[in-house]
C-alpha cells in the first residue's frame, strides 16, 4: 500500500505539502528555465553586430553557436553528479552564477577564438541545469504529481521563445559607456542571472527534511512516500546501462535520429531567424525581435492543438510525420522564396517542429522496458541536443560557402522528411520476436539481478 494513503491525515498532509512546494518551487524554476533560456539564445540577435564590429563571419559564428551545445553534453554528467554530493540548492545556485558571468562576459570577446571559447563555457556553466531540475523533482513530489510539474517548468521554454525577441532587440538599442548595444545587451542579460542566482538561494531547499515552511506532518508524510517510490525504483533499475549496450537496439538509434533532426531544425530556425527577418526590411534590433515572437506564438497554440488530436486518435507515428512533413513544406518554402513568405514559412514550418518535439516522447516512452526508460531517454535527449551543434555550425558554413542561407533550409527540409519517414519504422511497444534486443536482454539482465 502507498504510504501517503495510509491514513486520512497522511493523505491531507501530503496534499497540503504538494500544493504548498507547487506554489513556492515551480514559479521559480520556470522563471529559472526563462533567464536560462534566453541567455542560450540571444546570440541569434547579434550575428551582423559580431561580424560588423569584430569581423566574425558566418562559419564562424555558426561554430560558436553551436560550441554552447558540445560544453553542454560533455559535463552535463558530472554537474549531476556534483548536484547529488553538494546539494541542489547550493548546485544550481551555482549554476545560475556561473552561466550569468560567463553570459555577461560575452560583451568582451575580441576574435573568433574568445567567441569560440565563450560559447563552450557557457555550455560547461550551464551543464546540469535541465537534468538538475528533474532529480529535484524526484527528491520533492510523489510519482502522480511529477508529470505535471514538469509540463509547467517547460512551459518556460515557451514563455522565453516569445520574451526573448522583444526584451534583448530592447537592449540592443542601447549605446554609452563606450560600449556598443550588443554588448550591453550581454552584461545586462549576464547579470540578470546573477541578481536572480540570489532568490535561488534564498528560496530553494535541498531536500524536504530542510525546509521550514513545510510543517513537521507534512515534511514526514512527503519524506515517507518519496522514500517509498525511491526503493520501488532502485529495485527495478539496473546499477549501470551503457551507452553502447542501449545503442545495440536499431529501435533507440531510431529514436535518436528522429528526435536529432527534430532538434536540428528547431536550433537552425532559432539561431538564424534573425538573420531572416532582417532581410524582410530595414528594421532595428527591437522590431526583428517583435518579429521574431510570431514564429513561436503560432508554434505553441499548434502544440496545443497537436495534442488535443492526438489524445483523441491514437496514431501516434502519424501525428509526428504530419508535423515532420508541415516543417520540411514550411523550410523549402522559405529557402525558395523571398523575405517576407519566406519568414511565413518559417512561420508555417514552426507549427510542424515545435509540435513534433513533444509529440515524439511518447513513442519510446510506450517501447521501452520501464527499467531502463529513463536511461534510455537521457541518452536519446543528449545525442538529439547535438542538433544544436551541426544546425547553426552547418548553416555557417554554408552561408560562407555560397553567401546565402538557403542550402541550410533546404537541408532541415530534407532532414525532417527523412525523419517522417523513419518515424514509421519506430515502434511503440517490442516485439515478440526481438527476444534478443537491448531493451529486452537488460530488462532480463535486472530481473535476475533482483532475484
Amino acid at each position: 500500500m502507498n504510504p501517503s494513503q495510509s491514513s486520512p491525515a497522511g493523505n491531507l498532509a501530503l496534499t497540503s505539502a504538494v500544493s504548498k512546494i507547487k506554489w513556492r518551487i515551480l514559479p521559480l524554476f520556470v522563471a529559472m528555465f526563462i533567464i536560462n533560456y534566453i541567455d542560450r539564445v540571444n546570440i541569434g540577435f547579434v550575428r551582423s553586430h559580431l561580424s560588423t564590429d569584430l569581423g566574425i563571419g558566418a562559419a564562424a559564428f555558426g561554430l560558436g553557436a553551436g560550441l554552447f551545445f558540445v560544453g553542454y553534453a560533455i559535463f552535463e554528467v558530472p554537474s549531476n553528479m556534483l548536484l547529488q554530493r553538494y546539494g541542489a540548492r547550493a548546485w544550481l545556485t551555482r549554476i545560475m552564477f556561473t552561466w550569468g558571468l560567463v553570459a555577461a562576459c560575452m560583451a568582451f570577446v575580441q576574435s573568433e577564438t574568445s567567441f569560440y571559447v565563450m560559447r563552450f563555457l557557457l555550455g560547461v556553466a550551464e551543464a546540469g541545469f535541465f537534468p538538475g531540475v528533474v532529480y529535484y523533482f524526484t527528491q520533492w513530489l510523489p510519482n502522480h504529481e511529477r508529470g505535471r510539474a514538469m509540463a509547467i517548468f517547460l512551459s518556460g521554454s515557451a514563455i522565453a521563445s516569445i520574451l526573448s525577441g522583444p526584451i534583448t532587440g530592447a537592449l540592443l538599442l542601447i549605446e554609452g559607456g563606450g560600449l556598443h548595444g550588443w554588448q550591453w545587451m550581454f552584461i545586462i542579460e549576464g547579470a540578470a542571472s546573477m541578481v536572480f542566482c540570489v532568490v535561488v538561494w534564498l528560496v530553494l531547499d535541498s531536500s524536504p527534511r530542510d525546509a521550514k515552511w513545510l510543517s513537521a506532518e507534512q515534511r514526514e508524510a512527503l519524506a515517507t512516500v518519496i522514500a517509498a517510490e525511491q526503493e520501488q525504483r532502485a529495485a527495478n533499475r539496473p546499477a549501470h546501462v551503457s551507452a553502447l549496450t542501449l545503442l545495440r537496439d536499431p529501435q533507440i538509434v531510431l529514436f535518436c535520429l528522429i528526435y536529432f533532426a527534430i532538434q536540428l531544425t528547431i536550433y537552425g530556425a532559432t539561431f538564424w531567424l534573425p538573420t531572416i527577418i532582417k532581410k524582410m526590411g530595414h528594421f532595428n534590433d527591437f522590431q526583428v525581435g517583435l518579429f521574431n515572437t510570431i514564429p513561436w506564438i503560432v508554434a505553441i497554440g499548434a502544440m496545443y492543438l497537436f495534442a488535443v488530436l492526438a489524445a483523441r486518435h491514437k496514431k501516434p507515428q502519424m501525428w509526428v510525420a504530419t508535423a515532420l512533413v508541415i516543417s520540411a513544406v514550411g523550410m523549402a518554402i522559405s529557402a525558395s522564396t523571398g523575405p517576407v513568405i519566406g519568414f511565413a514559412a518559417v512561420c508555417f514550418a514552426a507549427l510542424g517542429f515545435k509540435a513534433a518535439s513533444s509529440l515524439f516522447w511518447p513513442i519510446p516512452q510506450a517501447y521501452l522496458d520501464a527499467r531502463i526508460a529513463a536511461a534510455v531517454l537521457a541518452l536519446v535527449n543528449s545525442l538529439g541536443n547535438l542538433g544544436g551543434f551541426f544546425a547553426p555550425a552547418t548553416f555557417g558554413y554554408l552561408e560562407q560557402k555560397t553567401g546565402s542561407i538557403e542550402g541550410g533550409l533546404y537541408a532541415l527540409s530534407a532532414a525532417s522528411l527523412v525523419a517522417a519517414v523513419l518515424v514509421f519504422l519506430a515502434r511503440t511497444r517490442p516485439s515478440a520476436q526481438d527476444g534478443g534486443d537491448a531493451v529486452q536482454a537488460q530488462g532480463e539482465a535486472v530481473t535476475k539481478r533482483a532475484a
